[in-house]
């Protein structure tokens, strides 16, 4: 079982939240993983049925905004976010897909799917 861990370019809480769609309103912030698990309004339906998915398989996954990262998963993330990291079961702490990766998702779930299944057979 692994935990999969999604850091988001964004804060969270309402001020994050605003300042997010302000800035990509205008262009000057992006994030490829909220762009691929939301919609305009709320999460993906197809976002929930691949965690549904994962979850059957044993693997959890959770969404933090850089603001609600734990001390280590700031660490493993910081300046580098949006990326997905991969906690094993010894606590450790690792990115998988980088922003570069999620980008190529280009807002697909299927894709980014895909793309996290490739890179998991390495771990």
């Amino acid at each position: 079982m692994a935990r999969i861990i999604g850091v988001y370019n964004a804060d969270g809480g309402l001020r994050g939240e605003l300042a997010y769609v302000l800035g990509h309103m205008v262009g000057a912030v992006e994030c490829a993983l909220c762009d691929i698990t939301h919609s305009p309004i709320r999460k993906k339906k197809a976002w929930k049925e691949m965690e549904e998915r994962f979850a059957g398989e044993g693997h959890e996954i959770v969404l933090r905004h850089r603001n609600d990262t734990t001390e280590a998963e700031h660490h493993a993330s910081s300046g580098r976010e949006p990326c997905v990291l991969i906690e094993s079961d010894d606590g450790q702490l690792a990115m998988i897909m980088d922003w570069n990766d999620l980008s190529v998702a280009e807002g697909s779930v299927e894709t980014f799917e895909r793309i996290l299944r490739s890179k998991l057979l390495m771990y």
